[in-house]
């Protein structure tokens, strides 16, 4: 399916759950691995808030993008944010949503208007 770059410079992304390793298999606790590089995938959950709607989103980031200094409810930086649509059926039902995957996660700073507001 396609991926669809994700425009991040007028949100504001807050971290809401710390990095942990993306479980590929439940059942057996295999955490996954990129495709490509075999590097280990982690996932992080934010608050994507842009002109007064918010979301909350998983991202699925390389163990190597993920920065140190990341504080819960502290704004982030998602630099290569993608979206990617899927579909698929389990036990006989259809399921679909976005995933959303960057190449890193870093601290950022609150947008000045943000700030005043405070």
């Amino acid at each position: 399916m396609r991926t669809i770059r994700v425009e991040t410079s007028a949100a504001t992304i807050l971290l809401t759950e710390a990095p942990e390793p993306k479980v590929r298999n439940r059942q057996t606790g295999e955490i996954a691995k990129d495709a490509t590089s075999g590097e280990s995938l982690m996932t992080i959950g934010v608050v994507y808030i842009e002109e007064g709607e918010s979301s909350l989103i998983k991202v699925t980031i390389p163990e190597s993008g993920v920065s140190e200094g990341l504080t819960l409810g502290a704004p982030v930086s998602l630099p290569g944010l993608v979206a990617r649509p899927w579909e698929s059926v389990f036990n006989g039902q259809q399921r679909h949503g976005i995933a959303y995957r960057c190449a890193a996660v870093t601290p950022a700073a609150f947008p000045a208007a943000m700030g005043a507001l405070a």
